[in-house]
């Protein structure tokens, strides 16, 4: 590539989010052409064996969310496909080892890097006949999360589920310092450099630092021990990750890393820390298709955390109808916990904001632990009422959910879970469709919570 000559850096990535419209939009702001990848603008054409991509790039930046979708095989390939034709950061089989948390936790082990003792059974028995290894209270994985959901402190006194859905699950060593604020530490690295570092503290009443459940954020790129940056480094280096956030936490002998995820937010990064690791992507991704860059310019943009719509954003053409599921007034759902699942009815209510599960249910299923509490009101209730919020697994046809449910004594109505609009914004309701039947039951009439 000759001097001056522009790069044409994709930006794979099916969703809308703030950290690829930043990338985009500092790929342009260094003086190159950002393409964004995605369903309405993108195509490969296999013909007499030459491979062509449209629209044509020089590098690929992978930002598909894995760990978020009920197949990450088929991203997975997609990507594969991508790299076949361009040079990528964030490689799938990096981004393969990287969104598994027990796959992370092998390959770091075996590369002397410290996690957190870790148990992977197949089966119920084998699981729990080794539980007891860590003592009363573990932590309780799935093996592909996202956002803190799928993560749970759990009483070990009590059996677990190898699978939490059709996701794999496995127990984790729980490393706490009792004399200290529950906190870990999250590192940005981009290539061989770190951007920013912050510590992550978990809001009242819960366990989890992710800044996504309300954590509360700090800066610490200068003040973090040096062992702390090496871990992080070393671990994204292994890991084969272009950019990386890296999540650690500290134990009385030292620093474990819990996680290492390739699709790290920037949001907490930048409230804590001031830097937008969006130009390093951009500037790693163009130099290394052989383009420029003025790092001066580098680093006066990553003061800006810039995710204004890109001048590249494809049209998209609001979903049909017909491209949205359907769901029913009473529907047959998948409720699923720490410790087992049931097959129920539940009623649907678009005036709740919020999905609530009956007490009862909720401790047969092992759903948990309590997050917060929210408060709720009805019209013969002025004061309102408070409730416990839980992390909740809900399946419904193939498609599944997690979401932060309310706990409460649905035992007069005729429904243990009501779906509300945290569930149903995903789908069309037909309120004569009833997977009970023609069914009007005596209870139906009693008042529903809604949320304030």
């Amino acid at each position: 590539m000759s001097d001056g000559e522009q790069v044409r850096v994709g930006v794979l990535s099916l969703h809308n989010s703030k950290e690829t419209k930043a990338i985009l939009n500092a790929v342009e702001d260094l003086g190159h052409e950002p393409f964004w990848l995605r369903s309405e603008n993108t195509a490969i054409d296999v013909a007499d064996s030459n491979v062509t991509i449209d629209p044509d790039v020089d590098i690929i930046a992978n930002r598909l969310l894995l760990s978020n979708t009920e197949e990450p095989a088929e991203l997975l390939g997609l990507a594969t496909t991508f790299n076949r034709i361009r040079p990528m950061l964030n490689e799938p089989d990096a981004v393969l080892t990287s969104i598994h948390k027990f796959a992370t936790a092998t390959t770091l082990a075996d590369w002397n890097i410290r996690v957190p003792d870790a148990f992977l059974a197949l089966s119920n028995d084998r699981l729990n006949q080794d539980r007891d290894k860590f003592g009363d209270v573990g932590v309780y994985k799935t093996a592909i999360g996202t956002h803190g959901g799928g993560t749970w402190k759990v009483d070990l006194t009590d059996p677990v589920n190898p699978k939490v859905g059709n996701r794999q699950a496995f127990l984790q060593e729980l490393i706490d310092r009792d004399d200290e604020a529950h906190r870990d530490l999250r590192v940005y690295i981009v290539g061989d450099e770190i951007i920013g570092a912050m510590y992550r503290y978990a809001p009242e009443g819960d366990w989890r630092t992710n800044v996504a459940l309300g954590g509360s954020v700090e800066d610490a790129t200068d003040s973090m021990p040096e062992e702390a940056a090496e871990t992080a480094l070393y671990a994204a280096d292994v890991l084969g990750l272009d950019y990386a956030g890296v999540d650690l936490i500290e134990g009385y002998d030292g620093w474990y890393v819990l996680e290492v995820n390739p699709t790290a937010g920037f949001k907490g990064l930048y409230k804590a820390t001031g830097t937008s690791p969006a130009p390093y992507i951009a500037k790693l991704a163009i130099e290394q298709a052989d383009g420029e860059v003025d790092d001066e310019r580098v680093e006066g943009l990553s003061a800006t955390l810039d995710d204004s719509t890109p001048s590249c954003m494809p049209r998209v053409e609001p979903p049909t109808l017909a491209d949205t599921p359907l769901i029913g007034y009473i529907e047959e759902v998948h409720v699923i916990g720490t410790s087992g699942s049931k097959q129920i009815m539940a009623k649907s209510d678009t005036g709740a904001t919020r999905s609530s599960i009956d007490t009862k249910l909720a401790a047969e299923i092992g759903a948990g632990p309590i997050k917060s509490m929210t408060r709720v009101k009805s019209g013969s209730v002025k004061r309102g009422r408070s409730r416990p919020v839980i992390d909740l697994v809900i399946g419904i046809g193939g498609n599944q959910h997690t979401v932060t449910a309310s706990v409460e004594d649905r035992s007069h109505m005729d429904y243990p879970l009501l779906l509300g609009r945290d569930i149903l914004e995903h789908y069309r309701v037909d309120v004569r469709k009833r997977a009970d039947g023609d069914h009007r039951g005596g209870k139906s009439n009693k008042e529903e919570y809604l949320e304030e």
